[in-house]
């Protein structure tokens, strides 16, 4: 299972930096992603990385805002900057072992048990 970690509290304004670690859970050319859930919202797909190639996607919500990154560890993070009360949700690192399209967002296969993020 993958395990994410960093999430907290915030005040609007802050930044936090989110990661999970991957390793067993991703292939030379597939997805990772970061997905959160606002409670009584739809999950909610915000950024994606093939690793193949290292092309990103962002969710218009969080464009310019938010990076999400791969390091040689494969470790995954989500650095989210300028922190919106309505950002406050439970992030759940996401990925596909295998794949091109990354923005399908029914076809993550594996999942984190999410970390919480409150900006206040």
């Amino acid at each position: 299972q993958l395990v994410e970690s960093g999430g907290g509290s915030v005040q609007a304004g802050g930044s936090l930096s989110l990661s999970c670690a991957t390793r067993g859970y991703t292939r030379r050319s597939g997805c990772l992603a970061w997905f959160r859930q606002i409670p009584g919202k739809e999950r909610e797909g915000l950024a994606t990385f093939h690793t193949g190639g290292g092309d990103t996607y962002y969710a218009d919500s969080v464009k310019g805002r938010f990076t999400i990154s791969q390091d040689n560890a494969e470790q995954v993070y989500l650095q989210m900057n300028s922190l919106k009360p309505e950002d406050t949700a439970m992030y759940y690192c996401v990925t596909r072992p295998r794949g091109s399209w990354c923005t399908l967002w029914g076809e993550y296969e594996y999942w984190g048990q999410g970390t919480q993020v409150t900006v206040s």
